[in-house]
């Protein structure tokens, strides 16, 4: 037989047991954060019919995703968890209560190019407020707050959440003349940060956009004053208007929310690459790691369920890519050594062949609600211990003859060496009271 080559396609990620039970880790923390803000959990398909994924995409989004058939069916991979979002909730609109709060953690798909901290299989971890006919910004300014609690909770001081407005952005095209190719100034001013002001300025006069005009917009877009500028700009345009009351009372609330002035500041730059946003947006940045770009974003989005719906869904969400995260804090060795990686509490090892008592002290333990194993092959004890050792497991619970005649149990401390006989319920308290304190994914005081 021909034997084939183990690999990974590029882009994908594999872990091993360690670094994945500290991703599993970050994952908790996000859920649990979530949920302190009232975001209930929901699942969707991660194949979807393509007219599904693509019907308000389009653009920078039809080049990214994967797309096959089966048989006569046109399917794809989803490229993110707000457009399944926006259908899931227009095919259950009368089950649901509104303004509907959920969260969602899984895995989405881009066929991008597979580069440092950006990978084409990646976790997405959303949450999204949709409203029925209407929603208050109020919900928009609450986006920054769960940025931060959920950063800070998982040990992360430095980083910064950018903000925008697309209205903001729309209502400067119309201004300067260019609005009727929105869409397109968008796109190049989405690259700014990554191809510069030169190169910006030369895409953008390929469209058509004069020399000064195109001055004039990396002017306004790179300001250091950014809501004095667009104050400067007060009647010009309704949109830009608009766009600047609401990014007034986005950030006018954020004190209010707990969120300290230096993990925020507007940034007329952010546009955010998806078609379908129409107001605040927002991306957040590690601020010893900018070249990895945004761990955290997203925006407010007016009409998402349209096209499969004719009830209007406002809505607004952020999404933190976990894979990305979870890659910049292994790659720069400030996931927390301390963190608890092993399949279980204790290891039950038997020194005798007979394996009832063992399987019935596991099943004690267990019961106490203590992650137990029992080692049930037939190897020399010292290789029991160092299959325990090797996993990391904290525990031995050592059950021979002597033990099982006397109803009891040799607990080991396998870090310090310590080891006591008592009853398995005992020894359940002894391992709740030692173990399952909780750990922060991150080292403290590290960034």
């Amino acid at each position: 037989m021909e034997r084939i080559k183990p690999r990974t396609l590029s882009g994908f990620m594999e872990l091993l047991p360690g670094p994945q039970a500290r991703m599993d880790a970050v994952l908790d923390v996000l859920r649990r954060t979530y949920a302190l803000y009232g975001f209930t959990s929901i699942d969707t398909p991660v194949i979807e019919p393509a007219e599904v994924l693509l019907a308000k995409g389009g653009g920078e989004t039809e080049k990214q995703i994967y797309r096959f058939t089966k048989g006569d069916s046109d399917l794809a991979l989803r490229f993110d968890l707000t457009v399944p979002l926006a259908k899931y909730v227009a095919m259950n609109y009368g089950q649901l209560a509104f303004p509907f709060r959920r969260y969602q953690i899984g895995k989405v798909y881009r066929g991008e190019r597979a580069q440092r901290g950006r990978f084409r299989e990646f976790y997405q971890a959303d949450i999204d407020v949709i409203g029925d006919g209407s929603l208050d910004v109020a919900n928009e300014a609450e986006m920054p707050a769960i940025i931060c609690q959920t950063l800070r909770n998982l040990g992360l001081e430095r980083f910064c959440i950018r903000m925008n407005n697309r209205k903001v952005l729309n209502g400067l095209f119309e201004y300067l003349g260019i609005g009727g190719q929105s869409a397109a100034v968008m796109t190049a001013v989405d690259k700014l940060e990554k191809i510069g002001p030169e190169k910006v300025k030369a895409i953008l006069e390929e469209l058509g956009m004069a020399p000064e005009k195109a001055e004039e917009l990396l002017e306004i877009l790179r300001s250091a004053e950014p809501i004095a500028t667009l104050e400067a700009l007060a009647g010009k345009c309704p949109a830009l208007d608009q766009g600047l009351a609401e990014l007034k009372a986005v950030t006018g609330l954020l004190p209010g929310l707990g969120v300290p002035e230096d993990k925020w500041r507007v940034d007329l730059t952010i546009a955010r690459g998806l078609d379908y946003y129409t107001g605040t947006v927002y991306e957040t940045v590690l601020t010893d790691y900018p070249e990895v770009g945004s761990v955290c974003s997203g925006g407010r989005y007016d009409d998402l369920a349209g096209y499969y719906t004719d009830k209007k869904l406002p809505g607004v969400g952020l999404s933190i890519g976990v894979t990305r995260l979870f890659y910049i804090l292994q790659e720069q060795g400030i996931l927390n050594d301390e963190l608890p990686t092993a399949p279980c509490d204790a290891l039950v090892i038997p020194l005798e062949e007979d394996l009832d008592y063992a399987v019935r002290c596991a099943a004690a333990l267990r019961a106490e609600g203590v992650r137990t194993q029992v080692y049930a092959e037939k190897k020399k004890t010292k290789a029991k211990f160092a299959y325990a050792d090797k996993l990391a497991i904290p525990y031995a619970v050592v059950v021979g003859e002597s033990e099982r005649a006397a109803g009891t149990v040799g607990l080991k401390d396998l870090r310090s060496g310590g080891q006591v006989t008592v009853s398995c319920g005992e020894a359940a308290a002894i391992l709740r009271e030692n173990l399952n304190k909780p750990v922060r994914p991150v080292k403290e005081k590290t960034i």
